[in-house]
């Protein structure tokens, strides 16, 4: 049987639009939303403009694709964490420690910059509400699993929302140059706070 060595249209299409999005990232955390143009991006990528536009049409749909497709492993990462949670108040624990490991490093580099440029750009702004809102529901479906039934639905929105933004605040820390063993510190106070406050 012949081996197919040439790569159909689709794929040199997925081929393209990944490269242009991983290079979106790429130039995002190494650059800045500021410094980030899309000759940039381009150029990373080794694609043309005219690809380029082919695939996305305005820099504002640009980023929020990178940023969801970002998102996606992320996602992905939660999903396969579930799976080897332990049992018990050492879940809950586990489970934080995930979050922590999720939203810091690349994605939290990457979305601070579009975050904060969102600010002043009701278009891009406009484009990453939805991807934002589908990363919540993602992440507060892990923090279910990651209860594992032990707390209230309530509680766990109030968790999961205390978490998200404190691991946050801790991504911040670490790109300002905060000191790692402040944050492991502060990290370890926090999975405590939990335990005591909502299992204790």
């Amino acid at each position: 049987m012949a081996v197919r060595t040439h790569r159909t249209q689709q794929e040199r299409r997925e081929q393209t639009r990944e490269a242009l999005l991983d290079a979106t990232i790429d130039c995002l955390v190494e650059l800045g939303y500021a410094r980030t143009t899309v000759q940039e991006i381009c150029a990373r990528a080794g694609v043309s403009r005219g690809a380029q536009q082919h695939h996305f049409t305005t820099k504002a749909e640009l980023m929020t694709a990178a940023l969801e497709h970002l998102f996606a492993r992320l996602i992905n990462q939660l999903r396969a964490a579930e799976a080897d949670l332990p049992p018990g108040r050492a879940r809950v624990v586990e489970g934080i420690d995930q979050l922590w490991e999720a939203y810091s490093g690349t994605l939290s580099t990457a979305a601070v910059e579009l975050w904060v440029a969102a600010r002043t750009d009701a278009e891009l702004r406009e484009t990453l509400r939805p991807v934002d809102r589908a990363l919540g529901h993602a992440t507060l479906e892990f923090c279910r699993a990651a209860a594992g039934g032990d707390l209230p639905e309530a509680d766990v929105e109030t968790v999961l929302l205390l978490s998200v933004n404190f691991v946050r605040g801790l991504a911040l820390d670490a790109m300002i140059g905060g000191g790692a063993e402040r944050r492991t510190r502060l990290l370890d106070e926090w999975k405590a706070t939990v335990l005591s406050r909502y299992l204790g």
